[in-house]
């Protein structure tokens, strides 16, 4: 579904991206790690079109969309949850997800995704600043899917989280991944990675240097972490 390849991009003089290559196919959750600064962030921007490419190639479908701006991107059928979540504090939780509604929603309408987020149900009529961490989370994630994106971008989902939210998050994104949503995750919480994931790759000084089965990357855990996850 979203293949990415020679994917270079820079921030003024800085090379940040350099030639990376990594594929996401249909169904499945991809989860990209490394230490902060390495370009993971940089990686999904790019794809949005928030952070233009200097070189290499973005196929969605078979269509290369590198470059396009990001509502071309989010037209095409790429959903982005920021870190940081950036939900809308005044709006109501149903409100936060109506904006990103452009047509009534086929795979993800609004009765789903409340089912999917019964904390959000609860309280649909709160405003986003009156949410907790997890619930503005989830309330991020139901944003994205209320537009029956083909690619899911997650950025950081666990971040600033308790770590029961995070148990509770990881279901969220099996679920997800149950219900065949093609997730690129970005995440500095291995654990969550390891436990949601079909394959993770790692991310050094904007190269990828290593793939693997979350079977293979628990074998060889303790050397990646020491050769690329370390500070």
């Amino acid at each position: 579904m979203l293949v990415i390849k020679g994917l270079n991009t820079h921030y003024g003089a800085s090379h940040i991206l350099q030639g990376v290559d990594l594929e996401v196919p249909d169904g499945r959750i991809i989860a990209l790690l490394g230490r902060n600064g390495v370009g993971k962030s940089t990686t999904l921007r790019t794809v949005m079109g928030l952070v233009p490419p200097s070189g290499g190639s973005i196929e969605l479908g078979g269509i290369n969309i590198a470059g396009w701006r990001p509502h071309q991107v989010a037209r095409a059928g790429v959903a982005y949850v920021p870190e940081g979540r950036l939900i809308f504090p005044d709006l109501t939780v149903i409100e936060n997800i109506k904006v990103a509604e452009r047509v009534p929603a086929r795979a993800w309408p609004l009765p789903r995704l409340l089912a999917l987020f019964p904390s959000l149900r609860e309280r649909a009529r709160n405003r986003g600043a009156n949410l907790s961490g997890g619930e503005q989370q989830m309330l991020a994630i139901a944003r994205a899917l209320v537009s029956d994106p083909k690619v899911l971008l997650l950025d950081e989902p666990s971040q600033g989280l308790a770590p029961l939210v995070v148990r509770e998050l990881a279901g969220v994104i099996r679920k997800l991944r149950d219900e065949n949503v093609t997730i690129l995750l970005v995440e500095q919480n291995m654990k969550l990675a390891e436990a949601v994931a079909d394959e993770l790759h790692v991310m050094v000084k904007g190269r990828m240097v290593y793939g693997a089965t979350p079977e293979r990357f628990r074998a060889e855990e303790q050397e990646i972490r020491s050769r690329y996850l370390t500070v």
